[in-house]
This record gives structure tokens, C-alpha cells and sequence, in this order.
């Protein structure tokens, strides 16, 4: 090629070189930004879908405060999550990090896909100026709080919530470090959305999915979450924040509008900790919480046995009053 001749200056060379290490994009490549606001490393896994190529890395480490870009051609799909507590010394050769972790045993996650739980951000960019589709899913469960804000008047999704903070004791995993789901936590095909229970028409949101999407309201609770779940947007570049800052509390939770397709329109961002702090404290006192819990059923037998006492007494007072 006429570009590599040795009488172009050496800049001319070093550019070609850097073109042939970038993804075949076409006219557009999707650039899609990962950041670290968490107060600890985070270790980023990526799985492309089938049949779209593997972007640069499949795994990476992200200390905090710091970000890392990749770019995307039209047409690829695949997902990113959030490893937390790895170690790659070759101590373990496949468990190597506390959640998230991919079986690999090495950073690299080479095709692997998250060990559930673990807050996945999904991902399927549009051909030819269609559009991209793109959530964030707590169906496998939930590690860390993540959003995902597109660019322009792309809508953010996310969750921001400390669900390991509010999670069901019979869903805690990891010692307290994620909170599975009930799929995963009980296998049975009305939590797994499976068998008898295959399509939208039978399966429907149980008591623990219900407490993922009052923490969470954009996020899928579950397999057939997707009206108020997925969105769209096109020609966008797509920022994936780990532990993002309060600033971005509001978009993430407030619910989307009723709609009974995709939703789409763009995101606002306003909070204040007190706010965080008076949803969070709503959502831990919640009927829901405390069913799936199981303190609704302690509350339910104090309930009856204190009007079991009164009733008669109160029926002895009204005859003595005759």
C-alpha cells in the first residue's frame, strides 16, 4: 500500500499501524467509556455476543477514579460487568475474584461470561442508522451499583441503590458482597422464567423481583422486564459508571414513563444525600422488603393475635353498656 512507502514520513506509518488495530467500524464505530467511581478497584469483564468480534480486551483492571475508552462497529453486541476483590497470582486456577468473577483464573475473561451475581450492562448497536438497544439487568443478580448514560438526549438506566444493603436474607451471597436472584437462588421455573412459565403470559414478577424494581425502577427485575427496561437511542456513545455519584441518583431511580414498549427520551440528574438517604430508608421499611424478608409474617401474626384480645373485650363492654 502507497501509505507504508518508505518515502512518507515515519508519522504516515505509525498512523496506518494504529488504523489496522482498530475494529473494523465501517462509517461509525460506538465508543463506549468505562469509569471507576467506586472507593476500591474494579476489574471490568466483556463478552461479546455471538458473532461479534472481541473489542480490545476481554477483562481489565480499573482503579478508582480512573476511566478507560474502547470503540464498537455497527452492528456489535455484548455486555460489561464489574469484578470485585481479584487476585490474578495463579493462587486459584479458576476462581480468582469475590463477584463477577469469570472462571478464567486470569484477568483476561477470553469468551467467559459473569459468575452470577453480578449487575450486568447489555448492549446491541443498530446497522445503518437503526438503533441501538441497550439496559442494565439485575436477572443474574447484583454486585455492584452501575448506570449507563448515553450521549446526546439518550435516556440513563441503572442502578444506583445498595442492594446488598437491603437484600433478602435467603438471597445474600458472597458474605454480604451480592444479592442473587431468585432464579439462581431457588432454580425454579417460575423464578427462571422457564418450562411452564417460558413466555410473558405465565411468567410473572415475584415478591423478589418486586423488591430489585423498587430499588431499581429502570433495571430488569426479571427475565420479561422489558417494557419499562430496555432503551434505545441511536448514533450515541455510551459511558458505564461503577458506583456512580449522587449526581446521577435521580435519573437512574425515578420510574420510566408508561409506556408499553421501549422507552426513550433523556435523563436528568439532581439528588441530594438526604433524599438518598430518605428512598433507601422507605424502600428498607417497605411492605416488600419485609415480605421478602420474611418480616411481613411476624408483623402478620402480631397484627391478629393483638385484635384476637381486643375484640372480645371490647364485645364485653359493649354488652355491659346495655
Amino acid at each position: 500500500m502507497a501509505l507504508f512507502r518508505l518515502h512518507h514520513p515515519p508519522y504516515v506509518s505509525v498512523l496506518g499501524f494504529l488504523l489496522l488495530l482498530l475494529p473494523d467500524c465501517g462509517v461509525k464505530c460506538t465508543t463506549f467509556t468505562l469509569v471507576n467511581k467506586c472507593d476500591f478497584t474494579v476489574w471490568p469483564g466483556i463478552l461479546s455476543g455471538a458473532g461479534s468480534p472481541k473489542l480490545d480486551t476481554t477483562g481489565f483492571e480499573l482503579s478508582k477514579e480512573t476511566s478507560r475508552t474502547f470503540r464498537a462497529p455497527t452492528g456489535w453486541s455484548g455486555r460489561f460487568w464489574g469484578r470485585t476483590g481479584c487476585n490474578f497470582d495463579g493462587s486459584s486456577s479458576t476462581t480468582s475474584c469475590s463477584t463477577g468473577d469469570c472462571g478464567s483464573g486470569e484477568m483476561e475473561c477470553n469468551g467467559s461470561g459473569a459468575e452470577p451475581p453480578a449487575t450486568l450492562a447489555e448492549f446491541t448497536l443498530g446497522i445503518s442508522g437503526s438503533q441501538d438497544f441497550y439496559d442494565v439487568s439485575l436477572v443474574d443478580g447484583y454486585n455492584l451499583p452501575m448506570i449507563v448514560e448515553g450521549s446526546g438526549s439518550c435516556a440513563t438506566t441503572g442502578c444506583v441503590s445498595d442492594l446488598n444493603r437491603n437484600c433478602p436474607m435467603e438471597l445474600k451471597a458472597k458474605n454480604g458482597l451480592a444479592c442473587r436472584s431468585a432464579c439462581e437462588a431457588f432454580g425454579t421455573p417460575e423464578y427462571c422464567c422457564s418450562g411452564a412459565y417460558g413466555s410473558p403470559d405465565t411468567c410473572k414478577p415475584s415478591m423478589y423481583s418486586q423488591v430489585f424494581k423498587s430499588a431499581c425502577p429502570k433495571s430488569y427485575s426479571y427475565a420479561y422486564d422489558d417494557a419499562t427496561s430496555t432503551f434505545t437511542c441511536s448514533d450515541a456513545d455510551y459511558t458505564i459508571t461503577f458506583c456512580p455519584n449522587l449526581s446521577s441518583l435521580k435519573s437512574s431511580r425515578e420510574p420510566p414513563p408508561e409506556e408499553t414498549g421501549d422507552v426513550t427520551g433523556p435523563g436528568t440528574e439532581s439528588s441530594t444525600e438526604t433524599q438518598q438517604a430518605m428512598e433507601e430508608e422507605s424502600f428498607a421499611n417497605s411492605y416488600l422488603a419485609d415480605m421478602a424478608i420474611g418480616e411481613s409474617t411476624r408483623n402478620t401474626a402480631s397484627f391478629l393475635l393483638h385484635y384476637a384480645i381486643l375484640l372480645p373485650v371490647t364485645l364485653i363492654v359493649c354488652w355491659i353498656s346495655l
